[in-house]
């Protein structure tokens, strides 16, 4: 069997961010401002990729709601990650995208969006910057753990690369949209490092609910605006929020759904299913709609009579005759509650992969304020995304990753410049 050939062997000299999303990038930014050189690597042959996809429908950067009820959005995490916005909150993101000439405005759903919308110049200004700081670019390097003597291990188009850094600060995303380069396989060898690793699990995900085919051929795909969500919370407290969400395939999607997806998931995993009762028509007491379905049909079709006396679109009602059947839309009074409680049976989150973002991770129990990895060497640090919280859509997760990177990269410069060179 032939010798495989050596690896390339590159010396850093300073700091080794690995990772080229929001968290990385910003990581290599805070840390080029203290004056310590910085090497990025990222697997992909450029970095920002499910930046700019996040960016695709108009770029949520961050949310206008004030603190301290935008830390609560972190759910358990947030009062560690209330610690990260002090230090870089929304009003200073949205000052930073001011310094590469983007403005933001605050929607009416109290969403910050760049002017344009886009993310496409943002991250191009962002990357120029940082190139004439001195910032440099390894792409197609993807990191694969350590070698033996603790260097950076990297598989490039051109062999193994080892690469021996003074610190190290680990931006590697999570478990959703694998093909633009989080795909978790990082968890395997740092958890072989002893690092404590919750496992990643689907968040802001869809959910299975098994529709009869007839509905799903009929009905994937559209929209339902707007419904009120009522759930019972992990202490038993009832819950509503109101929104708009998405008929699929297998069950639900959408904004509505992804503000409740943790809870949902966790009720799956503590139950074996979740149950979500949605009101279709919000603008409508229970009394009416009883007394409006009740009246005589004229020898219209009960789809038909249903569909006018009770205001629901064609997916709506599809939805009533999905739940109760054809037999079970005699009863006027079981039909309005139906409407205004539909009950709907979650069996499962949709698969990692398909999910905007996931939770799971390096635990912040295993690290100390600064990001630093204390299973790892005492230069080792990690952000964004492949850490162990979770928020929901909205501009938190934006933000939260760009807080993150700044506090590790921060950390990681701070440690170089009181650590001798050897």
């Amino acid at each position: 069997m032939p010798t495989p050939p050596a690896p390339s062997l590159l010396p850093l000299p300073g700091l080794a961010v690995i990772g080229g999303g929001p968290a990385g990038l910003m990581a290599a930014q805070a840390a080029r401002a203290m004056g310590v050189e910085v090497d990025l690597f990222e697997a992909k042959g450029s970095v920002g990729r499910k930046f700019l996809i996040a960016g695709k429908g108009g770029l949520n950067l961050t949310h206008g709601e004030p603190r301290p009820a935008f830390d609560q959005r972190y759910g358990r995490r947030s009062a560690a990650i209330a610690h990260w916005l002090d230090q870089f909150d929304a009003d200073a993101l949205r000052e930073w995208a001011r310094g590469f000439g983007v403005e933001t405005y605050i929607g009416s759903s109290g969403r910050v969006f760049p002017m344009d919308r886009k993310a496409a110049p943002l991250l191009r200004g962002w990357v120029r910057r940082l190139r004439e700081d001195g910032v440099r670019f390894h792409v197609q390097h993807r990191c694969t753990g350590w070698s033996q003597d603790g260097a950076l291990r990297f598989d490039t188009p051109s062999g193994l690369v080892h690469a021996q850094a003074r610190a190290s600060v680990f931006a590697l995303g999570g478990g959703s949209w694998p093909e633009l380069g989080s795909d978790g396989a990082w968890t395997a060898w740092m958890g072989e490092r002893g690092v404590d690793i919750a496992p990643l699990q689907p968040s802001n995900c869809g959910f299975d609910i098994g529709w009869s085919a007839h509905f799903a051929e009929r009905h994937a795909g559209a929209p339902l605006k707007p419904v009120i969500a009522h759930w019972r919370d992990g202490d038993g407290i009832e819950r509503s929020l109101q929104g708009e969400c998405v008929v699929t395939a297998t069950g639900i999607e959408g904004s509505l759904v992804y503000a409740l997806s943790a809870m949902l998931r966790d009720a799956i995993a503590a139950q074996g299913s979740a149950l979500l009762e949605l009101d279709l028509a919000p603008g409508r007491d229970l009394a009416r709609l009883q007394d409006d379905f009740a009246q005589p049909r004229r020898g219209r079709s009960v789809g038909e009579h249903l569909r006018r006396q009770t205001g629901l679109d064609g997916v709506k009602a599809a939805l009533v005759f999905e739940v109760l059947g054809k037999d079970g839309l005699n009863d006027a009074a079981v039909v309005a509650r139906t409407i205004k409680r539909l009950p709907l049976r979650l069996r499962s989150a949709r698969p990692i992969a398909e999910a905007i973002s996931s939770a799971g991770g390096v635990r912040l129990e295993a690290m100390d304020s600064a990001l630093r990895v204390s299973a790892l060497a005492d230069n080792v640090f990690c952000a964004g995304e492949m850490l162990d919280w979770e928020a929901p859509t909205g501009g938190y997760l934006l933000t939260a990753c760009f807080a993150s990177g700044l506090i590790a990269g921060r950390a990681a410069a701070k440690r170089l410049l009181e650590t001798p060179k050897a």
